[in-house]
């Protein structure tokens, strides 16, 4: 049994046990979160929303909130002296899928 969900802008296909990394939610540690934003969930058939299905849930447990590591950002344009370089981490929360439910 998967199913497809919505969050942060983006689309995850998860099932129970799996351990995601979503965009930061404002949720602590050991708390449970609740997405209700499921696009489609299968088990023995196929359940399709439009956009989404009514009354489907995907619990999560948070592990841990962090950041990722650090990728350098730079920007050059030859011969006009400019140049810059940024660094940047994104914030992420880390979550195991507990339940799926239609």
């Amino acid at each position: 049994m998967y199913a497809v969900i919505e969050t942060g802008g983006k689309q995850l296909k998860v099932k129970v046990g799996d351990e995601i990394f979503v965009e930061k939610l404002k949720a602590n540690d050991d708390e449970e979160v609740t997405f209700e934003n499921v696009l489609l969930i299968k088990d023995k058939k196929v359940h399709i929303g439009t956009p989404y299905l009514k009354g489907a849930q995907v619990k999560c447990k948070v592990l841990k909130q962090g950041r990722a590591k650090k990728i350098i950002v730079y920007k050059y344009k030859p011969k006009k002296n400019y140049k810059k370089k940024q660094g940047h981490r994104q914030p992420y929360t880390k979550l195991v899928v507990e339940a799926i439910s239609v």
